[in-house]
């Protein structure tokens, strides 16, 4: 088994925390930049930070001390980001989300894309949140779990609410990283503050497999982690889901094997070997009994002449 190294300088995911990431679609990092960067974010993000053709690579979108490339550089965010998507990722694109204090409205619930049907590859999303999120404040709602169903950006949007759905509400400095997939939205601010959110999409450069630490691949508490069930599931989807996630463990470790539940085995079962021809038989041709020949009397030759 190939054991990926850490660098000390940017620390890998676990394969505990990759498969977190798997089921429910999202990674939280709590309070990781620095509370000088983040003071230092609400005058940026107020003035805006410049935007790069999509596709550009990481490096060369943000220059090199900018607050947008520290923040990247950051260990614990760098170390989560190629973990999830590799090295030398490209940016997609960036936005800022201000929400603004008791401004009466709500984004509805969506997906940051068209219908994804890639099952061996993902984007990931970079959110953060440079002050404390109060409930009030409207943080992002996403729903846990929703990421591997295929929906069409805001085709989602007449849900209000989802059993199991989570509000944010964290400390300043956090960076959450979530699967392009997962439903989510920004909820309205009834606080007197506005609240800032930044985000950057990040696309793969390489294959996304075994890209962290996979030292403890053989852990019993990654089976336990990619089968959690979610409260809004019914029990065929929850099924579905499993069987979802299987598949792009599949893709992500590079193992076909691993199938605690057999659906996935079941289901994509198209054998390629050929079963052995039974040996050919002479083939033989049956004599069939001659019919006698009538014979012909005298008297009836007589009647002929």
């Amino acid at each position: 088994m190939t054991t990926t190294p850490t660098d000390a300088r940017h620390p890998l995911l676990s394969s505990v925390r990759m498969a977190r990431f798997v089921a429910h679609g999202s990674l939280r990092l709590d309070a990781v930049v620095p509370g000088a960067m983040n003071a230092e974010a609400l005058d940026v993000l107020a003035t805006g930070i410049p935007g790069a053709p999509a596709g550009t690579p990481l490096d060369e979108a943000y220059a090199a001390g900018s607050f947008a490339r520290r923040l990247v550089e950051i260990p614990q965010v760098a170390g989560a980001l190629r973990s999830l998507v590799g090295p030398s990722p490209l940016v997609d694109h960036h936005a800022v989300h201000i929400r603004r204090a008791r401004e009466g409205e709500a984004q509805p619930l969506h997906a940051d894309a068209i219908i994804d049907t890639r099952t061996d590859a993902f984007d990931v999303q970079l959110m953060y949140y440079p002050q404390e999120v109060t409930l009030d404040m409207g943080g992002t709602l996403s729903v846990p779990g929703s990421h591997l169903r295929r929906t069409n950006e805001s085709d989602t949007g007449r849900y209000q609410n989802l059993r199991g759905q989570s509000r944010l509400v964290c400390p300043a400095g956090t960076v959450v990283f979530v699967h392009h997939g997962l439903w989510h939205g920004g909820r309205r601010n009834d606080s007197d503050t506005d609240r800032y959110m930044f985000k950057i999409r990040f696309n793969p450069t390489v294959r996304q497999v075994r890209l962290w630490d996979t030292s403890d691949l053989a852990d019993p508490a990654v089976a336990d982690e990619l089968g959690v069930t979610f409260p809004w599931y019914e029990q065929a989807a929850a099924r579905l889901e499993v069987y979802n996630r299987t598949r792009l463990w599949w893709a992500l470790t590079g193992d076909p094997t691993y199938d605690p539940a057999y659906w996935v085995t079941r289901v994509t079962n198209r054998p390629g070997r050929v079963a052995p021809q039974r040996p050919s038989v002479p083939s033989v041709t049956p004599v069939l009994p001659v019919p006698p020949v009538p014979s012909v009397t005298s008297e009836a030759a007589g009647s002929h002449a």
